[in-house]
């Protein structure tokens, strides 16, 4: 300890003492236990760094777009929207999100009103497909209603500019609202007709540089043949892109398949009516059938 005979300072010419900082000796320990340099090890030679894989898991997938054909929705019903079965597909929407996904969602009309079912019977195909995108919207609010009362931040984007009721359809909007850790659902497939909400759900997830388009459907998986008409009909842990494609396998339409082919974006088919079973795929778990590269 020195006394400065240099100056003085205070009431009463009290001398200034000059003493090192309390903590000098531990500045150099603290930095080298920190994130900018090598951890302390313990025992065994492991280090206790967050980083360790005994600490944090990484998960299987950080964004992805999850589709659900517009039947889901009706429930054991023969059409329309079972409000009790949209709040068990939002619990399991919630679920997902709780794990630290950031979760897009695209849902189909087929519950309400399906474009190429109208231009069967003689509408005007265009006519028709707009008529269904307005059903993609429907069915998106019910979505959002459903999450908003679970207490899930949810934004619709709609194809179809309609300010009353959600917000246009803008990318970077959309990153930010995933990046606050709301849920994106997009509806109105791409918002010109001749195209499908398959077709809308690969371009989304494209955009919006998913890991991986999930569709949930009424079957488990895809299958060599229907299932419902053939009971030894084949089902596959995984299949190529091409092989969808050149043997017609109904997984989505083929210029979907073709968009998630051109951007390497897996597609997992899945049963989303089994309750749980999204959360075991996001898992890696739980029936499916992913359609990637190498199939």
């Amino acid at each position: 300890m020195a006394v400065s005979g240099a100056s003085t300072a205070g009431k009463g010419n009290v001398p200034r003492v000059l003493r090192k900082p309390k903590f000098a000796r531990l500045r150099r320990p603290f930095l080298h236990a920190s994130w900018h340099g090598p951890a302390p090890f313990y025992k065994g030679g492991r280090s206790p760094n967050r980083r360790d894989s005994r600490f944090m898991t990484k998960p299987r997938f950080k964004r992805v777009l999850l589709k659900l054909s517009g039947e889901v929705l009706m429930g054991d019903q023969q059409f329309g929207i079972d409000p009790e079965f949209v709040m068990e597909l939002a619990r399991e929407v919630r679920a997902a999100k709780e794990s630290g996904l950031e979760l897009c969602l695209v849902i189909g009309g087929g519950n309400i009103f399906r474009g190429m079912a109208g231009a069967a019977k003689g509408m005007d195909r265009a006519q028709a497909d707009y008529m269904g995108m307005l059903a993609t919207v429907m069915n998106a609010l019910a979505m959002q209603n459903a999450l908003e009362q679970l207490g899930v931040d949810t934004r619709v984007q709609s194809a179809i500019q309609m300010d009353a009721v959600c917000e246009p359809v803008i990318r970077r909007r959309a990153e930010r609202h995933l990046e606050k850790g709301r849920v994106v659902i997009f509806a109105a497939g791409v918002g010109s007709p001749y195209f499908t909400t398959d077709s809308g759900a690969a371009l989304r997830a494209a955009e919006m540089k998913c890991d991986a388009l999930l569709k949930g459907t009424s079957v488990d998986g895809v299958y060599d043949s229907d299932p419902k008409t053939n009971p030894g009909a084949k089902r596959y842990d995984t299949v190529g892109y091409d092989t969808v494609l050149a043997d017609n396998l109904k997984v989505m339409d083929a210029s979907a398949v073709a968009l998630c082919r051109d951007n390497d974006i897996p597609i997992v088919v899945f049963s989303i009516r089994e309750k749980g079973n999204l959360a075991r795929v996001l898992a890696g778990e739980g029936v499916q059938t992913t359609v990637k590269g190498n199939g």
